[in-house]
């Protein structure tokens, strides 16, 4: 019994209570089977086995909720907003996954329901592909979507991801943005899409990029490439103010797994991220801040903090 529901799970993420009494369960059974953990009520009648949940990051398991509530659907939907997201990896950071989005297809109003958010609306002909079996709205759309749910830097975070692993480019999101006809809640659109910049490739990096903006300082240049004197790279910056003389670096624990090399410990790469930036100093002549994800709380004095390197009072 157990091999027809992992085929199920596999095809469609989750297995559903009539799914389960098709192959010889009944309610009794069930319930004992989420009471030990061997199962995991997902949303009402949708389950996933204990085991494979338990391996799950948050993100996956909203993926799964958001598979649950396709197949439970009574109209024919397709993931959007939020949900279209996650289906894209995006890092969803700060956002709500206790609801799912979804778009009806057939352009009625959507019916109240715990859990999930039913939005109507026009959908093109390019705006809904396929992502694992899935229905979602494409990349260019879902990008535009998180504008109308999200605030500025909450959406701009997302939309960076998207653009930096090429799910989207700018032409594409311009292109549909200027076709959008009465969406509601767009105000921040253009305002967004005019900060977006694929080059950043962390929301820690998307988040000090908003900083300066909110704080009215130069814009910085994202993953800005070091040369020696021959012209060789020899580092990448996070974010950099070349005519200012500054670069900035942004330390979270994240990256530093990230760029740990094998057999190396955090503090060993701590100590070879401070032997690069000593290069960097010594080949540009330039100063370096490093932020923290504390700092990003603190606009006004990281801000402050900032102006000081420049090299000019009137930058």
């Amino acid at each position: 019994m157990d091999a027809q529901l992992r085929a199920l799970i596999a095809q469609h993420g989750v297995f559903t209570r009539k799914d389960a009494i098709a192959v010889g369960y009944h309610d009794t059974a069930i319930a004992a089977l989420v009471r030990d953990g061997q199962w995991v009520r997902v949303r009402r009648g949708a389950y996933v086995f204990g085991a494979a949940w338990a391996q799950m990051s948050t993100n996956e398991r909203y993926g799964v909720l958001c598979r649950a509530a396709v197949r439970q659907a009574r109209a024919k939907v397709v993931l959007s907003h939020l949900s279209a997201a996650n289906a894209y990896q995006s890092p969803l950071w700060d956002c709500d996954l206790t609801r799912v989005h979804l778009t009806r297809l057939d352009e009625r109003a959507g019916r109240a329901e715990a859990g999930i958010v039913q939005h109507r609306g026009v959908v093109v002909e390019g705006d809904v592909v396929l992502r694992e079996n899935v229905a979602v709205m494409s990349a260019t759309r879902t990008a535009l979507e998180l504008t109308t749910v999200l605030d500025v830097e909450h959406a701009l975070v997302e939309i960076d991801h998207l653009l930096h692993h090429g799910h989207t480019t700018m032409a594409e999101l311009w292109s549909r943005y200027e076709s959008m006809v009465f969406w509601p809640r767009t105000l921040a659109t253009d305002l967004v899409l005019r900060l977006a910049d694929g080059r950043s490739e962390s929301v820690g990096e998307t988040r000090a990029r908003f900083l300066c903006w909110s704080q009215h300082l130069p814009a910085p240049v994202p993953n800005y490439c070091v040369r020696d004197a021959a012209g060789v790279e020899v580092a990448r910056v996070d974010l950099a103010w070349p005519a200012l003389g500054v670069f900035l670096e942004f330390d979270g624990k994240v990256k530093y797994e990230r760029h740990r090399r094998e057999g190396e410990t955090v503090s060993d790469c701590v100590i070879r991220e401070k032997q690069r930036e000593s290069l960097i100093c010594e080949l540009t002549g330039w100063r370096c801040i490093r932020l923290t994800w504390a700092d990003l709380y603190r606009p006004e004095q990281v801000a402050s903090r900032i102006r000081s390197l420049f090299r000019t009072p009137a930058a």
